[in-house]
């Protein structure tokens, strides 16, 4: 009588011999794809414990440093910003007859005194009074204190737009008027900026089944979380919580308001609104109101520079956008790994003493203390720069991957600002960055961890299994973005 071959998972596996006898078609291979079970004659050495080839995956821990949490109870958070102090606008156009039209409302009364460019690229710069303003605003009429009846007169000065699209700038320094007469006409009202955002629920979830929580695994497990035994479910549900908990970062750092063109409102179940669906997260608050630049190392087409001293006036270019915005002393920069290389390598080449890759400078030139290559901190005019690594530009799970290398760093005002809080109804301080999370007597929403099902000691269903739920609703609060720094 033939005797059948044993197969599993369709593969044969066990091959009876005909004659008592040990064969290695007898036996279970462990190693071989396909099979399974224990039934192999020598049992090998097992390493129970899980390898950590990645270290710590997880990449949060940014707006820990940098920001702080507080409840909300609102569906939306609106916060007001100072305008400038001072009168400034740019994008007009001006006639010979020294009439400028504005691209939009101005303060600027009869009487005052301006300073004027007239925006090419090299600018003529003088000086008028203003001689008359518009009843509706639109325009106002000035004549140059260089001399002629009008600014066309003024030698130098073009008062034509040409095909690159220069304009008019102006801003006024004060005021004069003639004896005898009546004082300066109208008011000035403080501008009000207000900017709101809206928090996003956030939710995931992960299942394992009754019989999967009882089976005892091989391998010793160990997570982020705190977890380890040999219960496989303690892996995936750790996992699946440091993931959901990297979540909560990454939704308010990438985060983006969906437009009314889009169809994110729809599927969202919203009305079709503008900004009814996303939140505005980082990246997306300092493009529309902040700054953004190249990094460090970098052209504006991605191209790597010349040497450090093309760096480090690429880096004084940003001073002067800052020295423009608040002029916060003290900044944190948060890179990624070529940008952080590159600011080292700035700072190093600016030291007499650099050769050969190696700064010796700051050692006492010392080539055998020369260890430590790498900057933490550094002043440049007025400015502190404290410089960190952000994990979330360097993991390749993130934006670490080529593919997504359009964000190189970003550079955050340190310390805290004074803002008027619309719940509150005053002025108090708040961080730059902080989170806003909904949250009430009744319900806590920062961070939510239910159980459902039959397994786990935790009965709400017939459900064999066991249901771990995460939820979080929130949004980021980007105060005075003005001050931020997109390096890209």
């Amino acid at each position: 009588m033939a005797i059948a071959e044993v197969t599993f998972n369709g593969t044969a596996s066990l091959t009876p011999a005909p004659a008592k006898q040990t064969l290695q078609t007898n036996f279970v291979d462990f190693t071989a794809q396909g099979t399974a079970g224990w039934a192999q004659q020598y049992l090998p050495d097992l390493m129970e414990q899980e390898a950590e080839i990645f270290g710590n995956r997880s990449i949060s821990g940014f707006l820990a440093q940098v920001g702080a949490e507080e409840a909300m109870s609102s569906d939306q958070v609106i916060w007001s910003e100072q305008g400038r102090l001072h009168l400034s606008y740019s994008g007009a156009s001006i006639a010979n007859t020294g009439v400028i039209t504005t691209s939009g409302a101005h303060a600027v009364r009869v009487g005052q005194t301006i300073v004027l460019s007239d925006g090419e690229a090299a600018p003529k710069i003088i000086k008028a009074y203003v001689k008359e303003v518009a009843a509706d605003n639109s325009t106002l009429t000035v004549v140059p204190y260089a001399g002629g009846a009008t600014v066309g007169a003024v030698s130098g000065f073009n008062t034509t737009d040409d095909d690159a699209g220069n304009r008019c700038s102006f801003f006024v320094y004060g005021s004069e008027f003639k004896k005898g007469v009546a004082g300066m006409q109208n008011a000035v009202q403080p501008s009000f900026k207000s900017h709101k955002n809206k928090p996003i629920i956030i939710k995931d979830k992960y299942e394992v089944s009754g019989s999967d929580t009882s089976a005892i695994g091989w391998v010793e497990v160990s997570g982020e979380e705190g977890q380890s035994g040999y219960l496989w479910y303690l892996k995936a549900e750790g996992d699946t919580r440091a993931r959901f908990s990297d979540y909560l970062e990454m939704a308010v750092i990438e985060g983006e308001l969906a437009k009314s063109t889009g169809a994110v409102d729809t599927e969202l179940g919203t009305a079709g609104a503008e900004d009814t669906a996303g939140t505005e997260g980082l990246f997306a608050a300092i493009i529309a109101r902040g700054h953004v630049t190249p990094g460090i190392g970098f052209e504006n087409d991605g191209t790597t520079v010349a040497d450090s001293a093309e760096d480090l006036g690429a880096f004084d270019n940003m001073l002067k956008k800052l020295d423009a915005q608040g002029a916060i002393e003290e900044n944190m920069i948060y890179a990624n790994r070529s940008t952080s290389l590159a600011i080292d390598d700035m700072l190093a080449g600016m030291n007499s003493h650099y050769a050969g890759g190696t700064s010796y400078g700051v050692f006492n030139n010392d080539e055998d203390m020369a260890l430590n290559l790498g900057f933490n901190g550094f002043r440049r005019g007025s400015y502190d720069f404290y410089k960190s690594d952000w994990k979330y530009l360097n993991d390749a799970g993130t934006r670490g991957a080529a593919a997504f290398g359009d964000v190189r760093g970003v550079v955050v005002p340190a310390g805290v600002s004074s803002v008027y809080d619309q719940s509150l109804g005053k002025n108090i301080k708040r961080p730059f960055l902080h989170i806003r999370y909904r949250a009430s007597q009744a319900d806590d929403r920062k961070m939510k961890t239910w159980i459902t099902g039959s397994v786990g000691g935790n009965i709400t269903s017939d459900l064999d299994a066991m249901e771990v739920h995460y939820l979080s609703e929130r949004c980021l609060v980007v105060q005075g973005a003005n001050n931020f720094v997109l390096l890209n």
